[in-house]
């Protein structure tokens, strides 16, 4: 089958649609496809390869930049199995995650200094691992995308969170 801009990002890389994935090989790929992309290959060439180049060369980046980061690989992966994921509309979560939200909150608000943030940053660090790794289980073993929605909402409120402790050890630093 041929590529077209509308193929999905794991069709133009070449790849299975799964959660795991060789980040090596990706990143290999990315960078032959580039290659054989790039507008300056296309400088001397009429308006309309110029223009295919270019939109070629922003499809790539587009699909280089969701496969290489787990989250958006995974929403990705929902939204192709017909799972969005509605992280805007779409907010309830487990009463036993929300009470371990709120903990954390607390946590931020009543930390002393550095070794606090620190020590927290790394719990924060071991539950993203944990999350990830039940991601690549559901995605690619029980290939449960419904599970997976509410799987990667639970990752997105853990990053944001995550943001918010690294934005704490930054201001403590300065």
């Amino acid at each position: 089958m041929p590529l077209s801009l509308q193929s999905t990002d794991f069709e133009i890389f070449d790849l299975a649609p799964a959660f795991a994935l060789d980040r090596a090989a990706l990143d290999a790929r990315w960078k032959d496809l580039q290659r054989e992309a790039h507008p300056d290959r296309f400088a001397t060439a009429d308006a309309i390869a110029q223009r295919q180049a270019m939109q070629w060369s922003v499809r790539i980046n587009e699909a280089y930049q969701r496969l290489k980061d787990p989250l958006k690989r995974a929403a990705y992966l929902c939204e192709l199995h017909g799972a969005p994921i509605q992280a805007e509309n779409n907010t309830a979560m487990p009463a036993t995650f929300l009470m371990q939200q709120m903990q954390w909150r607390e946590d931020l608000d009543e930390a002393a200094g550095m070794a606090d943030l620190s020590s927290m940053a790394d719990e924060v660090a071991a539950a993203r691992r944990d999350m990830l790794a039940e991601l690549r289980v559901t995605a690619d073993e029980r290939r449960d995308y419904p599970a997976l929605a509410q799987q990667v909402r639970a990752l997105m409120f853990v990053e944001r969170f995550a943001r918010d402790v690294e934005e704490r050890l930054d201001q403590l630093g300065q």
